[in-house]
Order: structure tokens, then sequence, then C-alpha cells
């Protein structure tokens, strides 16, 4: 088994559970992320130096992590900086919190910061 899906697949529900359908909405939303483990985290990559997102279990949470989070505008009120500077992330308590319509419009805008600097 890959590390990524063993950090997935090791974690305790709910959070599995989360990860798990984060996973699903992820890849079949972007099939041409790859799924790497870097920083001990499930890290999508668009290319070997083009990162995306991570997902993270964080005490009762699960962050879907942003790599380009500073530049997105889209969906603000639900976007959480937690402490970080550059990256912002939708933060999951729950399966049931996962808005798949919040999801998707996020992912987009993410996408479309391909080739920017991390920072603004």
């Amino acid at each position: 088994m890959k590390p990524a899906e063993a950090y997935i697949l090791n974690k305790p529900e709910p959070y599995r559970s989360i990860l798990l359908q984060l996973q699903l909405i992820i890849e079949s939303s972007l099939p041409e992320l790859q799924l790497k483990y870097k920083w001990h985290l499930p890290f999508y990559y668009f290319s070997e130096k083009e990162p995306f997102c991570y997902l993270n279990q964080s005490k009762n949470y699960v962050d879907l992590v942003f790599w380009h989070g500073t530049h997105l505008t889209k969906h603000t009120e639900t976007l959480v900086l937690g402490g970080r500077k550059h990256f912002k992330s939708l933060r999951y308590f729950a399966v049931e919190d996962i808005d798949g319509e919040i999801l998707a419009e996020v992912l987009e805008e993410a996408t479309s910061m391909r080739g920017k600097k991390y920072y603004k």
C-alpha cells in the first residue's frame, strides 16, 4: 500500500470517511492530479514541481488545504486560514459537512491559480 493511501485508511472514523470522500471528489474532478506522500501528508500535485492541495487530519477535523489559498476569493467565509500565512483550507468535522457545490467551486478556482506563486 502506498503511504498516502495508508495515511487515509489508518485514520479512525469519522476522519477516514471524510478523507475517503474528499479523495473521491478530488480525483473524479481532477483526474490529472497525482497523489503523493509529502511532509507526512497525502498531497496532490499537477506535476513533480506543481503542488495543488493536501489533506490533513488534525485534532477533531480534516483540512483540505490549498497551496494557492492566499489567491482564493470564492467562499472566503468558508475557507479557514488557521494561523497559516499562505494556505487556506476547507475544514470538515463530519462527512455531512462536505458541501459538493462549494468544494467544486473552490477546486475550480484553485485550478485556475496554476503557475502563480503560492503567495501574493
